[in-house]
């Protein structure tokens, strides 16, 4: 798990690591695998490197909330030299926030989160809800042991097999919506949240669900009960 596969620049999604629920070493080495870049939220860090991980580059404000472990940077350089630290102290912004914007002045478009859910329910609303800053400049995707979350587009289509778990949320109000294929399809209907949200749908059958809507953001969650 500590070494990343050698893929051209930008090729794959940049992996970043915050500070929630550890997923499966399975599905962390999965994304390890393919990622060209590695960047680590501070209160993560310990973590991390405990399980031997790669790091690229580490962000935070390290501000030390206890429980945690005192950052220490000669610690981190002991053990990977060639890591940059990235001092990100604007509390405007959360640590996930930094990364993106991290990455994009780094060139990269597309990302994989984990650990960015579970624990604190705040940091977890936050983090769901903070993608639709980023639509159309960092394609970003929230993955943990149950679950896949990302921004749709405006016009999305994805083969699914029957009965693949699929939820519909929506940050604030999405309008004119549009699906094919799915068990409670909709026909130009609003979503809001914290009124009526898409969840617990599902792909009707074996092919291709499509969704369409005019305004507003909508997150896909695309979910299991069990680890896949």
């Amino acid at each position: 798990m500590s070494s990343h596969h050698i893929v051209r620049e930008n090729q794959e999604p940049a992996l970043v690591i915050a500070n929630g629920e550890a997923c499966s070493a399975e599905l962390l080495g999965q994304l390890l695998e393919w990622a060209p870049y590695v960047v680590v939220l501070d209160g993560a860090v310990h973590r991390v490197l405990d399980l031997g991980i790669k790091v690229d580059a580490l962000l935070g404000d390290f501000d030390g909330q206890p429980p945690l472990r005192e950052f220490q940077p000669e610690e981190i350089l002991r053990h990977q030299p060639d890591v940059e630290i990235v001092h990100t102290p604007d509390q405007d912004k959360t640590d996930l926030e930094k990364a993106f914007d991290f990455l994009l002045q780094r060139g990269h478009r597309a990302a994989n989160v984990v650990w960015a859910t579970g624990r604190r329910t705040d940091h977890t609303i936050t983090n769901l809800t903070g993608l639709v800053a980023y639509r159309d400049r960092l394609a970003i995707t929230l993955l943990d042991d149950h679950s896949r979350v990302f921004l749709l587009p405006r016009t999305f289509q994805k083969w699914y097999p029957a009965g693949t778990p699929l939820s519909l949320i929506p940050v604030g109000k999405a309008t004119g919506i549009v699906t094919e294929n799915l068990k409670y399809n909709l026909h130009d209907e609003a979503l809001v949240l914290g009124y009526r949200t898409g969840s617990s749908n599902e792909a009707a059958t074996d092919g291709l669900v499509k969704i369409r809507y005019a305004e507003g953001d909508l997150l896909m969650m695309e979910c299991w009960d069990s680890e896949p």
